[in-house]
């Protein structure tokens, strides 16, 4: 009897083609042994390219706007409280692993953000760092958790306080996170009988906030000859060991993805976005904090209030919008005219030394397919994500060239990796025009089963170098 073809797809939280494609022949000896035998390039992440709702588009080749994920944390009532941190359940599409169960395929997910809790379905799930703290509850079944702790005793989940000035400290802790979680994932390979074996880890991601500086030269704080130098690249080196150590125990046959959700770029600083809309005259406070403070709805005169953000990688604007918001202002004949306002004063916003930045203000309306839940109104590139967006109110300038959450090096970007290799994929070498959702039907083709008409995106190998 012939076996089903199997998948391995290895996750690489944030890996820009930095650290994989540009590093030199020899260097990740697995990994380029994968580009030589198949197919590689960039992969457009999701707008926003974060982490949420990347993992979830690209397991389930949906847009943000068709799940109603727009970010770690999303609205769920108009109201001005504070905004509900997202998990596996804001997940309302099929998942690949729930779309192979119910072929008779059997899945084994390890690590991958926003896949907790999820439905019950034909195989096992550890979850990430965006699930529950009790490693009581962070699997299925619940009884994986004992498990757990027999293979790779104090299992992390994260790294705790990754924004750091213990760079040493922050340094074993993300190497003893990779070591358990590709540790865990070999125990799996050889005890589990899977068909898709998918993990994620998250330690690039946090390697590129904790260390960046040292090895990019357009980092402000960039010292070159830094002890901390070449702290990335050798970590890429360590995690292409690790794979290899997968790669071996994987089946005859086996077809392996490599991804990432996002990339990675030099952090310039943020930008107070409810300082600069205060400024601007959209945001009216009656009270506004000595110290710099993340924005309290009681502060705010929202009688004469049109917009407010929220902070992050990426800026998100929200309308007090009349019938919409407990004290909206806003009419409905008015909104178009105030973003198209805004949108024109973002795009002429000009940096700390008085450059343009080239701020890019996108309607959700504009950008997906369909969007559910409570979106915001504007979602802002600040600077093409050289600035993130500060969530604290109070500051005496707009620029702020530290993070306000903590030290912090880099900031996301829209392109992230891929490499596919496999007894039915092609060696084309590099290709271009990859998208984050094409990974779920590309994995659903190579297993031979069928792709669903919902999912969006197409099978990578059509595209051609």
């Amino acid at each position: 009897m012939t076996e089903s073809p199997r998948l391995l797809i290895l996750g690489l939280d944030g890996a820009p083609a930095r650290y994989v494609f540009d590093a030199p022949p020899g260097a990740l000896p697995n990994l380029q042994s994968l580009m030589a035998r198949g197919m590689w390039g960039p992969l457009t992440s999701t707008i926003p390219p974060i982490t949420c709702p990347a993992w979830a588009c690209m397991s389930t080749s949906r847009d943000p706007g068709q799940l109603g994920l727009y970010g770690f944390r999303n609205r769920s009532s108009p109201s001005y409280g504070p905004m509900d941190r997202a998990d596996g359940a804001w997940v309302t599409a099929p998942r690949l692993w729930e779309v192979l169960s119910d072929l008779g395929r059997r899945s084994a997910v390890l690590g991958l953000p926003l896949s907790y809790p999820c439905e019950p379905f034909n195989g096992w799930l550890i979850g990430s760092f965006l699930g529950p703290n009790d490693h009581d509850e962070y699997t299925q079944p619940t009884s994986l958790a004992d498990e757990i702790e027999e293979v790779a005793p104090g299992y992390m989940l994260d790294v705790p306080n990754f924004r750091t000035d213990d760079k040493e400290r922050l340094l074993e802790q993300i190497r003893r996170m990779t070591d358990l979680r590709f540790r865990l994932a070999a125990h799996l390979m050889r005890s589990r009988p899977w068909d898709l074996f998918w993990m994620v880890e998250m330690g690039p991601d946090r390697m590129h906030h904790g260390f960046w500086r040292y090895g990019a030269p357009d980092h402000r704080l960039h010292e070159p000859g830094h002890p901390y130098e070449s702290a990335i690249a050798d970590y890429y080196c360590y995690v292409d060991g690790r794979i290899g150590e997968l790669l071996d125990l994987a089946p005859h046959e086996t077809s392996v993805m490599v991804v990432s959700d996002h990339g990675a770029k030099t952090l310039t600083g943020a930008i107070s976005m409810n300082d600069w809309l205060r400024r601007e005259g959209y945001l009216v406070m009656n009270h506004v904090p000595d110290t710099p403070a993340p924005l309290d709805p009681a502060w705010v005169d929202w009688s004469r209030t049109r917009l407010w953000a929220e902070g992050g990688y990426y800026a998100r604007l929200f309308v007090n919008g009349q019938g919409r918001e407990p004290q909206g202002i806003v009419p409905s004949s008015e909104y178009e005219t105030l973003l198209a306002d805004v949108t024109a004063r973002l795009r002429g916003m000009r940096d700390h030394e008085g450059r343009p930045m080239g701020n890019r203000a996108m309607s959700p309306y504009e950008l997906y397919r369909e969007v559910r839940g409570l979106a915001p109104d504007l979602i802002v590139y600040l600077g093409d994500l050289d600035w993130r967006s500060a969530g604290t109110v109070g500051h005496r300038d707009i620029y702020l060239l530290e993070n306000d959450t903590g030290p912090d090096d880099a900031n996301h970007s829209q392109e992230g990796i891929f490499i596919l290799a496999g007894p039915d994929v092609p060696a084309s070498g590099s290709v271009r025009g990859a998208e984050i959702y094409d990974v779920a039907p590309t994995a659903l083709a190579l297993m031979g089963c069928p792709v669903p008409l919902e999912m969006i995106g197409r099978d990578l190998r059509t595209i051609r170098a």
